[in-house]
């Protein structure tokens, strides 16, 4: 689904229209959704005491809730307690836009924002899979590898649950937007695309003698 503001669903929230180049919005679930499970980091924003904060933090998303943590020392999760709202957003940059002009440099980029109220996640079988859900949107597979979080650790550590009902995406590609008068200037133009590289594994140098690399690693590096 992609749209502009004039045909914008009924249900839309107006927070969540895209006002600038509308025809960037996008307002389905499987583009936010993509978005969201690409992204390796997330930013929380809230007001707090009168004053805005965004803060970052990892995430994930299981089916239709998005789930991040932290410590219930913070800001931020002393105020999610209290069930504030929030605005999530998640962005990927996929090239810089080399126009004509300076005023038609770009990103190449996707966005994605939630908005909606926090929820302090008490359930432990909820719990247990937004944490497997957080560690598993970074690394594939850890969580089943990995020493699971003490008594300790687990009460040092609250979950937050935003339901993704209220949100839309921005997409712009990489595409060079210039004035028609600038064409024919002889100046360069075109993208230049930008990828996330992943590099080969560093072992700690406290690690024992003989312990392989694991699966989720070995998966998400390509290394024999």
């Amino acid at each position: 689904m992609h749209m502009s503001t004039e045909d914008t669903p009924p249900a839309l929230s107006a927070r969540t229209t895209v006002k600038r180049s509308p025809h960037r919005g996008h307002y389905d679930r499987e583009t936010v959704n993509a978005i969201l499970d690409e992204a390796l980091i997330c930013h929380v924003g809230f007001i707090a005491d009168g004053s805005p904060f965004v803060i970052p933090t990892i995430h994930a998303r299981v089916d239709d809730m998005l789930y991040f943590h932290g410590s219930p020392a913070t800001r931020m999760m002393r105020l999610m307690k209290k069930g504030a709202e929030v605005c999530v957003t998640a962005t990927l940059v996929d090239g810089i836009v080399v126009a004509r002009s300076v005023f038609n440099h770009s990103l190449g980029f996707r966005s994605a924002m939630v908005i909606g109220p926090a929820r302090l996640v008490d359930s432990p079988d909820e719990r247990a899979i937004a944490l497997e859900a957080i560690t598993d949107a970074v690394l594939p597979g850890r969580w089943a590898e990995a020493r699971p979080p003490t008594r300790n650790e687990d009460k040092g550590t609250l979950v937050v649950a935003v339901p993704i009902e209220e949100f839309s995406a921005k997409v712009r590609g990489n595409e060079v937007n210039d004035e028609p008068e600038d064409y024919d200037l002889p100046i360069w133009a075109g993208a230049i695309p930008l990828a996330t590289l992943v590099g080969a594994p560093e072992p700690d140098p406290k690690l024992a003698d003989g312990i392989e690399i694991p699966e989720s690693v070995r998966q998400f590096t390509g290394v024999e």
